[in-house]
């Protein structure tokens, strides 16, 4: 199926939705577009050799709950 045919048949789907269901799909599609930015940053940050290794993350978070 090609990237037209899925826009047309997913409009078509989404006019047919309730609000409820309409309300739910939007969060869903809104919170993936958000996910994938998060994931692209991450492997922009990996590539930069901008990572902590697990000590250092379980030290932060141990310093995080004494606070």
């Amino acid at each position: 199926m090609s990237t037209l045919e899925m826009r047309k048949e997913m409009l078509e789907l989404i006019q047919n939705e309730d609000e409820t269901s309409l309300q739910g799909l939007y969060n869903m599609f809104k919170q993936q577009i958000h996910a994938n930015k998060d994931i692209a940053e991450a492997e922009e940050d990996i590539k930069a050799d901008r990572v902590c290794s697990i000590e250092v993350v379980k030290d932060f978070i141990d310093d995080w709950k004494i606070s």
